[in-house]
């Protein structure tokens, strides 16, 4: 059950964007994040949550959407997110987090979206000073990450990696992404 919903866990870029989850959803995935180990148990992870179309709009504007996707921009009208949730670090609880927080803390999200029917995305790559002009988001919280999040409107396939050993995931025709992943015995080392 639990390998079946790290399966599904991919990173979806294109959602149907008139399927909004109610925001209790997404607070009780972040309720799922704050049940989740902290180091130190510190707990310096807050959370800002989005279902507002304008809110969405700005958000939308700080991402870079899939790097190894040159020739696409990131989802059109109608494919965009319906949902956010910004996860930012708390520097007055503590200035030692790490992204060891952060990382448990998304992954717990997702894992808690597919279980809902949902899928998401991690970006890391963000626009930080104009998504906190857009949002008014105090110095006193660090961006980390935004999770993109709805019902997915791509299909995602995993394959191993050729001999050539490329990682780039890609669209065909169809527009499936295709996501290659190393063959689990090159991960692991004999000693």
């Amino acid at each position: 059950m639990l390998r079946d919903l790290i399966v599904k866990n991919r990173s979806y870029r294109r959602f149907e964007q008139d399927l909004v989850p109610e925001k209790e959803e997404l607070r009780k995935l972040v309720d799922l994040a704050r049940l989740s180990a902290s180091a130190g148990n510190k707990q310096p992870l807050k959370y800002i949550l989005s279902t507002e179309m304008e809110k969405n709009e700005k958000i939308f504007s700080c991402l870079s959407w899939a790097a190894y996707l040159k020739d696409w921009n990131g989802p059109e009208e109608g494919e965009k997110p319906p949902a956010y949730i910004i996860i930012l670090g708390d520097q007055e609880l503590s200035i030692n987090y790490d992204q060891t927080d952060a990382g448990i803390a998304c992954q717990s999200i997702l894992l808690g979206a597919v279980e809902q029917g949902l899928g998401g995305c991690i970006f890391a790559s963000i626009n930080r000073k104009k998504l906190r002009e857009e949002l008014g988001i105090s110095e006193r919280h660090e961006i980390i990450y935004v999770i993109a999040l709805g019902r997915p409107r791509e299909r995602v396939v995993l394959e191993e990696t050729g001999e050539d050993g490329d990682i780039k995931y890609w669209h065909d025709e169809e527009g499936t992404n295709h996501v290659p992943k190393r063959p689990l015995n090159e991960l692991i080392i004999e000693v």
